[in-house]
């Protein structure tokens, strides 16, 4: 892994919303997936990324 992040790619962003996913947090994976949809040039591509991993506060259910 690099240290240098303008040497990541999109695959390495997506990878690592994968991992934030798994481990329940939610609104990381959604800055690092739309971080990967930014470096996505298809935009079909990209607005299949950003469904994959919604912004959590936009999609949050309140409970009592």
């Amino acid at each position: 892994m690099t240290c240098d992040p303008a040497d990541l790619t999109a695959t390495d962003y997506l990878d690592g919303a994968r991992e934030m996913a798994a481990a329940n947090r939610p609104y990381l994976a959604h800055l690092l997936a739309e971080e990967a949809a930014q470096r996505i040039a298809d935009p079909a591509t990209a607005a299949g990324i950003r469904a994959a991993f919604p912004d959590p506060t936009t999609t949050r259910k309140e409970t009592d």
